[in-house]
């Protein structure tokens, strides 16, 4: 298998993991919604939540523009 070949399947690896991480995201924002509690706690779990999901994004763009300069 060729080097090109291995970095295009970690990246479409990498995309579905991501796609991955947005549906969990998603769907802990739901479940948070349906908790009881004080809305500043269900304020500060989302702002978490959005921090997280930024925070990898983030790691997801710099590993793929790594590849990407691999590749060019």
């Amino acid at each position: 298998m060729s080097a090109l070949q291995k970095l295009q399947e970690k990246i479409e690896q990498w995309k579905v993991d991501h796609e991955a991480l947005k549906a969990e995201n998603a769907h802990l924002r739901a479940e948070l919604s349906n908790v009881s509690g004080s809305q500043s706690e269900k304020d500060a779990q989302i702002e978490a939540l959005r921090r997280e999901l930024e925070e990898k994004d983030a790691e997801i763009e710099k590993i793929i523009a790594q590849v990407e300069s691999l590749l060019a």
